[in-house]
């Protein structure tokens, strides 16, 4: 069973500094931010090998983080594997990570049409992984981790609930996934993903199932950084925005 770990909360840290301004163009520019449908597979395959996620990951962050040698190289990686095979979809969706974080350099350095260009392909990409295995814990965090970054940075309220209830489904589709044996997953992807399930609602405004997951992290985790972080958020009389209760659990050497 896939950890939560695969891609941790590095894409909140990494991101953060950049997506406000990635996701502050997004209604610049026409297009959706993810496609409307999300069709099944017809054809199953077998389980996608992590052959290519543990050889890229330690350099996508890493580039991320400021190496540019380390990105370009995890990026090559991708290039190939998706030259060799179109609808693998463990290299769309760490592709689709790097196209989002050139996203935001061009952004950021105000190429507006370029940033809405490279998004608008790391969306398809993110899309088109999810429909390729639409069942894989390892493709729908991703996704889901990014959309909850883009959606706390984006503008306009009716597209920022999209974004939001998209990112929330996948991290609902992801724990349920993971339902047998749940409680046997290291305490940090528990954490996180109960926390981003917690972000996910009350970005979405129902505080009712924000407190729920909150309450969950309370009782299944009382002696956590979660579960602590979680109880003080329950004191309040409201619950603040973002909640900031995700990434405060471990940190992962993706080198290793």
């Amino acid at each position: 069973m896939p950890s939560f770990n695969i891609v941790h909360r590095t894409f909140v840290v990494l991101y953060a500094g950049s997506f406000g301004l990635l996701f502050a163009g997004a209604t610049a520019s026409t297009g959706t931010l993810w496609s409307g449908s999300q069709q099944k597979s017809t054809s199953p395959a077998a389980a996608p090998s992590r052959e290519l996620e543990f050889a890229v990951r330690g350099d996508m962050f890493a580039g991320m983080a400021g190496e540019t040698a380390a990105f370009d190289r995890a990026m090559k990686a991708c290039d190939a594997a998706l030259a060799a095979d179109p609808k693998n979809a463990v290299a769309l969706v760490w592709h689709a990570t790097g196209m989002y974080f050139r996203s935001s350099l061009a952004f950021r350095s105000g190429d507006v049409a370029g940033g809405n260009s490279l998004r608008e392909q790391a969306r398809k990409e993110m899309d088109d992984g999810v429909v390729l295995r639409p069942n894989s814990v390892d493709i729908l965090i991703p996704r889901a981790t990014v959309l909850q970054m883009q959606a706390a940075h984006t503008p306009d309220a009716e597209i920022a609930k999209r974004v939001w209830q998209r990112s929330t489904d996948d991290f609902e589709k992801a724990i349920q996934l993971q339902a047998d044996g749940f409680d046997k997953l290291p305490v940090d992807s528990r954490g996180e993903l109960l926390g981003g399930l917690a972000e996910g609602y009350a970005g979405l405004g129902d505080t009712t199932k924000a407190r729920t997951y909150l309450t969950r992290l309370t009782k299944e985790m009382p002696d956590t950084t979660y579960g602590q972080k979680a109880k003080t958020l329950l004191a309040g009389e409201s619950l603040p925005r973002p909640l900031g209760i995700t990434c405060i659990g471990c940190h992962v050497d993706y080198k290793k």
